[in-house]
């Protein structure tokens, strides 16, 4: 009995043994098989279907394979990073990101790879949809002043980025060498009202974030992995205001997401809204839904659907709050239509809450980040980059802020009525209660690390829009209640009470 007990034991590894080997070989010769099936019959050629960000071509309506002509042309330009701060950007075409690509899962695409003749470096490009050494990065490496040829299947449906790999692939990736990359399924994907990419890109500067003039890639940082901005589709404030992304309640919407990093993960998040499905590390198949704050790794994508049924301005961030409010990944979804009070109300009421408790409160102290705009200027745009960036969020794009809870700046009696106080109030920061407009307001605004021009800038946008009509504030003025403040010569910036 002992015996026939270890025959059959040994009988049953060798059958497990042998299902797993066929289960291991049919797997494989499903791959082969799907892949060799990939390879449809070439019909025809066409440009490729590009658009520049954040808009996406239109989906692909044929039902066939065909040759795609797409040329891009590498140039090494000086772009705006943000409000007064330029830099060097490497781009693929005009600017960083590159241009969106959507092909057709089994198209052939015929890469026509140009290194402008004024720029000083060797580049590549690496389609990570490419299945072929670097992507075509040895196929497309060529100097300034020459075109390379190259082609490759687009095999795999999905959501692809394409980058620089030429050494160090950091640093090209950084100056802004990326773009997107759709391989779109022989089905196609499922029909949206409205789609958009956005990609998330980091930049080394010399400078701190906001110093003004002409900036250099910082080596230093980079290998750190502390980059001074972090934005979205390669400049401060390409999604915001004028720029923002735009919808209709009740339309669908589908956002291209990438993130070519070179070192930071993106934790994209939609402020006030919920991914109704997310695709995944950019596969083609939805593979969550639901979802809050969707990751998109470095050198990944993602796609992300929803549908928004209530009107407002929903914010873009990357989730590293740090990085949205002091370095630059913010954006806006605008979205147009009828209020729906049965799924949103807004503020029904407000009452005083008095638990009949007291608090010990502790001094907190903190350390002054640098100042996001250092510069000698003040001008009207450099004012309304700063509200973009730094105000909006409690003032609101409006400048109407939020009832009960922030004043507003617009056509706001509080602010107008003395230029100093309202210096000082940005000097300082803000706290007890207001009077503006006739409202009152009981709350804290914090010292915010804003520079002389920062606040120069910032009032004489202000005092100049939002139905308001002053003059503007002048970095005499700002120093003049500086130096105020520095003797002890100022009043409280604002008195219990205080209009």
């Amino acid at each position: 009995m002992k015996y026939r007990l270890t025959f059959l034991a040994v009988a049953c590894l060798f059958t497990i043994a042998g299902y797993v080997a066929y289960r291991t070989a049919v797997a494989a010769a499903d791959v082969r098989s799907s892949a060799s099936a990939s390879l449809e019959t070439i019909v025809g050629e066409e440009p490729a279907a590009t658009t520049v960000a954040p808009n996406v071509p239109p989906p692909l309506t044929r039902h066939h394979a065909t040759k795609v002509i797409l040329d891009l042309e590498v140039k090494e330009h000086v772009k705006t990073l943000a409000d007064g701060v330029t830099y060097t950007y490497w781009t693929f075409g005009d600017d960083a990101p590159g241009k969106f690509i959507r092909v057709r899962e089994g198209d052939l695409v015929e890469t026509h790879f140009s290194n402008h003749p004024d720029n000083m470096f060797s580049h590549n490009v690496d389609f990570h949809a490419a299945a072929g050494p670097e992507g075509g990065g040895d196929a497309s490496f060529v100097a300034p002043g020459h075109t390379t040829t190259f082609s490759w299947r687009a095999m795999n449906p999905g959501l692809y980025l394409y980058h620089c790999v030429a050494a160090p692939a950091g640093l090209h990736i950084a100056n802004g060498m990326y773009g997107l990359l759709l391989v779109e399924p022989k089905e196609g994907l499922p029909k949206v009202d409205k789609e958009f990419f956005v990609v998330q890109g980091e930049f080394y500067t010399h400078g701190a974030y906001g110093e003004r003039g002409q900036q250099a890639f910082s080596m230093e940082k980079a290998l750190k992995e502390q980059p001074e901005y972090v934005v979205f589709n390669g400049h401060v404030g390409a999604l915001m205001g004028e720029n923002a992304l735009r919808i209709k309640t009740g339309q669908s919407l589908r956002i291209y997401l990438g993130n070519p990093g070179p070192s930071l993960v993106s934790s994209f998040h939609i402020v006030g809204a919920i991914f109704n499905n997310v695709y995944g590390e950019g596969g083609s198949t939805i593979n969550q839904h639901n979802v809050q704050t969707t990751v998109v790794p470095v050198g990944g994508a993602a796609m992300v659907e929803m549908v928004t049924d209530v009107p407002g301005s929903y914010t873009l961030v990357d989730h590293a709050m740090f990085r949205a409010f002091n370095k630059g990944a913010m954006g806006q979804l605008q979205v147009e239509g009828t209020p729906r009070t049965e799924l949103f109300s807004g503020r029904q009421s407000e009452q005083t809450y008095n638990p009949g408790t007291h608090l010990q409160r502790v001094a907190a102290t903190t350390e002054v980040a640098p100042a996001p705009f250092a510069s000698a200027g003040g001008t009207s745009e450099h004012g309304k980059q700063v509200y973009s960036t730094i105000c909006v969020a409690c003032h609101q794009p409006d400048g109407n802020g939020v009832a009960n809870t922030f004043p507003p700046l617009a056509k706001s009696d509080f602010l107008m009525r003395d230029k100093d106080r309202a210096v000082r109030v940005l000097l300082q920061g803000l706290s007890g209660q207001v009077t503006v407009n006739g409202h009152t307001f009981n709350n804290v605004m914090p010292k915010l690390p804003l520079t002389d021009e920062d606040i120069a800038g910032a009032l004489s946008y202000v005092r100049a829009n939002f139905g308001n009509a002053g003059s503007g504030v002048s970095l005499a003025d700002v120093a003049r209640v500086r130096a105020q403040l520095n003797r002890g010569q100022s009043q409280p910036a604002m008195p219990a009470g205080g209009t």
